[in-house]
């Protein structure tokens, strides 16, 4: 069975048009590589199964506040496969975030492969905002048809 995540999409609307909201995953794996944005998501905790519950979690453990409320419900994005299998499920809500306050929960991750050494690293070491164009260049790469998604639904570019 696969493992299954669940992801949190903000968006909201500027002069500019359309941006969403993408965490940088942290730690020296992901420190050069190029796509290694993501919408902030991550796995239920044994027997855990509303996944909506988690991705909202997930967006406040990883950016270290609660997602801002919404008057509306969440749209949902559906699911996304990535290149190692993982099942992405994803929620967009539209929102304002400051995102030079995100402050991410740490995780131990053993840094090099196979040497046994462990660090602590961000989960998410930053955010910021993307047009969807850009956002489709940087993100992981199967988490681009959520950002294609969420312009269909609510349109812009």
């Amino acid at each position: 069975m696969p493992r299954t995540s669940a992801g949190l999409l903000l968006y909201r609307r500027t002069d500019a048009g359309l941006e969403v909201l993408l965490g940088h995953m942290g730690g020296p794996f992901w420190a050069r590589r190029e796509r290694a944005w993501s919408v902030p998501k991550g796995e239920p905790d044994p027997g855990e199964e509303d996944l909506h519950a988690v991705a909202v979690r997930e967006f406040t453990e990883e950016l270290g506040t609660p997602p801002p409320a919404s008057p509306v419900e969440d749209l949902d994005l559906g699911t996304v496969r990535q290149g190692g299998g993982k099942v992405v499920r994803a929620w967009a809500r539209e929102g304002s975030f400051d995102e030079t306050g995100a402050r991410s929960n740490l995780v131990e991750v053993e840094w090099p492969p196979g040497s046994g050494r462990r660090l602590e690293v961000p989960e998410i070491d930053r955010a910021a905002w993307f047009a969807p164009d850009e956002a489709r260049r940087v993100v992981v790469a199967a988490q681009a048809e959520l950002v294609d998604r969420l312009v269909e639904a609510v349109g812009g570019r």
